[in-house]
Formats: C-alpha cells, sequence, structure tokens
C-alpha cells in the first residue's frame, strides 16, 4: 500500500511540474502574442490595399513587356513556400499548414513524380512535417530560419529571390502556405498563388457589371511598374510572415492554456486517487490493531 501511495505522490509532483511549465509558457506566448498581433494589425490594410491596386493594374494591361509577375505561361517547375514555426507545442497549427501543402502538392501529381515541386522552407516544423509525406519533391532549406529576423529588408531577400527565380523561368508558379491570424483563439492555414499574379475578370451577373479600375501612370508607366510591383509583391510577403508569426504565438498560447486545464483535471483526480488509497491503508492498521489487541484479551 506504500508503494502505492509513493507513485500517486509522485504522478502529482510531476504533473504539477508540467502544469508550472505550462502556465510559463502560456503567459510567455501572450506577452509574444501581443507584440505580434500589433505588427499584423497595422502592417494588413496596407498590404491588402497594395495587392489589390497591383491585381487592378496588371488586369488592364494586356501584351506590355513589363508586366511578367502577372503572366501565366505553361507550368514546368512549381514552387511552395510553406512558412511554420521553429518551435513545436502550438497544437495542430503546423500539421494544419503542412496538410495544406500535401493538398497543393496533390493537385500536381505528375509534376511530383518527376521532381519538379520545389518545396521551400520557412520555419523548422514544415519540413519535419513533409520530409517522409512529400516523396518525389525537392527540398530546400535556405531559408528556414528567416524568423530570427522579421525586418522587412531581412524579409525582402527571399521575395526577391521567388520573383527572381520566376522571372528567370526556374519558376512558373509560386504558392504560399501561411497561417491567416484572426485572433489569439482562432488561425487558419491558408494557400495563395504569389506569382503570377492572378489577374481580375470583368464578367457580368444578373444585370450587375465588375468594373476593372482604371489607373493615369505619372511620369509613365514603364518606369513605375519596374518598381511598383516588386515592392508591393515585398509588402505581400512581409504580410505573409507576420500573419503566421502571430498565428505562431495564438496557437501556442491557447495549447499551454488547454494542457494548464487538463494539468488542474488531471491533479483533482490524482489527488482524489492518493486519499482513497491513504484512507485505505489506514483503515487497514486500524482494523490490524484492533484485531492485534482483541487476539490479545483473548
Amino acid at each position: 500500500m506504500s508503494g502505492q501511495l509513493k507513485e500517486v505522490r509522485e504522478r502529482i509532483s510531476s504533473v504539477n511540474s508540467t502544469q508550472q511549465i505550462t502556465k510559463a509558457m502560456k503567459m510567455v506566448s501572450a506577452a509574444k502574442l501581443r507584440k505580434a498581433q500589433q505588427a499584423i494589425t497595422k502592417m494588413r490594410p496596407y498590404a491588402e490595399r497594395l495587392k489589390k491596386i497591383m491585381t487592378n493594374i496588371l488586369s488592364n494591361l494586356e501584351g506590355d513587356a513589363t508586366t511578367t509577375f502577372g503572366k501565366s505561361r505553361e507550368i514546368q517547375r512549381i514552387c511552395i513556400v510553406i512558412i511554420t514555426s521553429n518551435r513545436g507545442l502550438a497544437g495542430a497549427f503546423n500539421a494544419n499548414l503542412g496538410k495544406k501543402t500535401l493538398e497543393i502538392i496533390a493537385k500536381y501529381p505528375d509534376y511530383q513524380k518527376d521532381g519538379q515541386i520545389e518545396i521551400l522552407f520557412v520555419g523548422k516544423k514544415g519540413f519535419d512535417f513533409l520530409k517522409s509525406r512529400s516523396p518525389g519533391c525537392t527540398y530546400n532549406r535556405e531559408y528556414q530560419d528567416l524568423f530570427s529576423d522579421l525586418s522587412f529588408d531581412n524579409v525582402s531577400q527571399l521575395a526577391d529571390h521567388l520573383m527572381e527565380q520566376f522571372l528567370e523561368g526556374k519558376y512558373d508558379v509560386v504558392h504560399v502556405v501561411y497561417g491567416k491570424f484572426k485572433n489569439a483563439a482562432v488561425q487558419y492555414a491558408e494557400s495563395v498563388q504569389y506569382l503570377p499574379v492572378e489577374r481580375i475578370k470583368a464578367k457580368k451577373e444578373k444585370g450587375k457589371k465588375y468594373m476593372r479600375a482604371d489607373y493615369i501612370f505619372e511620369p509613365d508607366k514603364v518606369h513605375l511598374l519596374e518598381t511598383l510591383i516588386p515592392s508591393i509583391l515585398q509588402t505581400t510577403f512581409h504580410r505573409y510572415i507576420l500573419d503566421t508569426h502571430a498565428s505562431e504565438h495564438g496557437a501556442r498560447m491557447t495549447a499551454m492554456d488547454k494542457a494548464t486545464e487538463n494539468a488542474e483535471e488531471l491533479m483533482k483526480e490524482l489527488k482524489i486517487n492518493y486519499n482513497k488509497a491513504r484512507q485505505a491503508a489506514i483503515t487497514n492498521e486500524i482494523s490490524e490493531i484492533v484485531g492485534g489487541a482483541a487476539a490479545l484479551e483473548g
């Protein structure tokens, strides 16, 4: 009986230590989340508006030599950028991003067999998830540690790399999988076509006409597009990084909060079991004493 009590005491001590760790991690993630949330909240409206402007501009240009980023061509090689966290203990956050990537890969079965799909990893957990689930794909881990510096200049290096590879024809289409932040408790695994920029198609539906914006270029279209489009694409990619960064901390805070609650429930159950075992031990000792006293009297 004493062995059973010792085992329960050790389990209680272990769960208590784990609970202290999850509480601390929850507090750390909450502190980081506030800063990350402010960054993406400020960036998102600006980035979304710029992307809308870029899409409208490219949708209005026809046959222009400066619209390379908006031109679709025959697909020979595909790049999928998956943005995940460097650390785990974030619930299903990284796994959901990995599954979203597998959905994109499944759309190109022939290209996967020929090794024409390159997966570019930002964050370590994406590689851990996909290395055994995406045979036939090539892996690029050059930018895996991008989260060590989230400045615009540093993140822009990857955006520039993607644009350069697209212009040189090494990538014909670029998809980005990232975590879209809604709030501390809700994050979504999103996938977008980064390159070529998808165009808006004018259409009519039930009497409604959808108009594309018409812009006046000053000083001229060529020089403006040479700097405007790459700059907007850099800002858009920076937004994906900040969105994922905030989503990671939100997911980890939620996961650690749930783990702390589960530890509390387990502690209550263990304490009840401990008290039952202790009561049984005391009852057994009293029975032995009473039995011994009765034997002496007899």
